[in-house]
């Protein structure tokens, strides 16, 4: 007696196919699953022996194999309990094979037979999709966050009993209806931020080309404070995006009870004395790092100089490519990663620089060191803050809020939709093929950018992240020609690196 049911598990944050296949024949009682499965695919056959028990549906006692193909890619999870029990009940005429064709099952079965959530339930949605399955049978825990993909039917179960009669046609699965996602949570706004407008205004440029940000000063000057504004500037996500943080945050175990979907841009603060894998990713089964959890949203690097060199450097791929690629023996997972880099760090050891700077020259040169060229060089915009003054902290002058700026911010990313002919491109991200053509400097601009190239003796990398930040000054002027004046802050924002003033 042989059956056959699809299935599908996470792999890195998509879905993977996996036929799971069951042959039940006479022999000595033995069951074994094989196909590359992990500790916790191995350990499901005593909870399908135990689920079945309580249906009042035992197991035979035959030779029973369990193959998930394909088989040479590892299988990890506790979601294949479901569809090896729903196979085990179609071998043994339980309940008819033609029921469970044409859809997919995952589900982690109790000992008292209840099916209970998975992790990455919208990633398995996705690929019921692509796969154009008709419907998904999945844990009830995990229901409303699968409906949140449209076009996939799915199916919420409490227990196997429930699922048995379904197959059998003995009752109608309850529709799972798709709620509107609930509202995020308010940002908290520019408006609170006195003084500090260079920094703002490096902010609003920031989020309105996805440009990373570097700010230096003094400590309690404003840079965390400002670093945690950027979400409530950014544009909301459009429904794609959405699925996309959602589907990462669900693969990490990370959404919150009653939240199915995310609807706010990720905002991560990892610790300095974070570990590689805990940035980038890793594992085995490889999981989703920092980077990949602030996907579509902003990573800030508070104490930037903390870390560890080798931390930072791992950052270096990521920038510029938009994903990281874990490498493992027998398998390649790749991972998201555009996410938008906001770091802030003190002018040295002691924080002061200066006069007031209590640091020796050795100390100071030691921190620079953590910080490599390369990196700083990906870094878009770098700005000094100096402490705010006493009279502008008591000004009670209305400053402009998170609303407004996010306002023009939006209409900037809507001239940059509308040139590229992508909704989520962005100028940080321009092919270098593409930036002379769509960054057009008037006469102007382009001999102040030639003098300063050779004055500073910039990169290739750093002419072209120049142009790219002029272009999004431009976007937010509404013009379309790089002007001098464009050009002229652009530089400024990159020049005014936190190494100017130290020394």
């Amino acid at each position: 007696m042989l059956a056959v049911v699809d299935s599908c598990w996470v792999h890195g944050v998509e879905g993977q196919p996996v036929r799971v296949e069951v042959k039940v024949q006479t022999g000595l009682p033995v069951f074994t699953v094989v196909g590359l499965p992990a500790g916790a695919v191995r350990e499901g056959k005593e909870r399908v022996f135990a689920a079945l028990a309580q249906t009042g549906l035992p197991l035979p006692p035959r030779r029973i194999t369990v193959n998930l193909a394909p088989a040479d890619l590892p299988k990890s999870g506790s979601g294949f309990d479901l569809p090896i029990a729903v196979a085990l009940l179609a071998a043994l005429g339980h309940v008819p094979a033609a029921a469970a064709t044409g859809a997919l099952f995952v589900g982690e079965l109790g000992l008292d037979g209840a099916v209970r959530p998975v992790r990455g339930a919208i990633a398995l949605a996705m690929k019921c999709r692509e796969e154009e399955r008709g419907r998904l049978f999945l844990p009830q825990g995990n229901a409303r966050e699968a409906a949140a993909v449209p076009g996939v039917e799915v199916v919420g179960l409490r227990s196997l009993s429930e699922l048995i009669a379904i197959l059998n046609g003995e009752a109608e699965p309850e529709p799972v209806r798709r709620h509107p996602p609930p509202a995020g949570r308010p940002a908290a706004d520019l408006a609170e931020v006195r003084g500090q407008e260079l920094a703002k205004r490096a902010l609003a440029i920031a989020a309105a080309g996805g440009h990373s940000l570097l700010m230096s000063g003094p400590p309690g000057s404003g840079k965390t404070m400002l670093a945690r504004r950027l979400p409530g500037i950014l544009p909301p996500l459009a429904d794609s995006e959405s699925l996309e943080v959602t589907r990462v945050h669900s693969v990490a175990g990370l959404l919150a009870p009653g939240s199915p979907v995310r609807t706010d841009r990720p905002f991560r603060a990892p610790h300095h004395t974070i570990s590689p894998g805990g940035l980038i990713g890793g594992g085995n089964p490889p999981r989703p790092g920092e980077i990949t959890l602030a996907h579509l949203g902003v990573l800030f690097l508070d104490e930037l100089p903390e870390f560890s060199r080798r931390v930072l450097e791992t950052l270096r791929q990521p920038i510029e490519s938009g994903q990281v690629r874990i490498a493992r023996v027998r398998h390649t997972v790749a991972f998201p990663a555009r996410f938008q880099l906001v770091a802030a760090m003190n002018p040295c050891p002691c924080g002061m620089a200066g006069d007031a700077c209590i640091c020796e020259d050795r100390d100071i040169a030691r921190y620079r060191a953590r910080l490599s060229g390369p990196l700083l060089d990906r870094i878009d915009l770098r700005i000094w803050l100096d402490a705010v003054p006493w009279d502008e902290l008591e000004r009670e002058a209305p400053a402009e809020g998170s609303a407004e700026t996010r306002r023009r911010v939006i209409a900037a990313r809507a001239r940059q939709a509308a040139r590229y002919g992508d909704a989520v491109a962005l100028n940080a991200s321009i092919p270098s093929a593409r930036v002379t053509s769509v960054c057009r400097l008037d006469a102007g601009g382009s001999r102040l950018l030639s003098d300063a190239a050779q004055r500073f003796a910039m990169s290739a990398r750093s002419i072209h992240r120049a142009l790219r930040v002029a272009r999004t000054i431009a976007d937010l002027a509404g013009a379309e020609e790089l002007r001098e004046l464009d050009v002229a802050e652009a530089l400024r924002l990159r020049a005014l690196s936190q190494l100017a003033r130290v020394g």
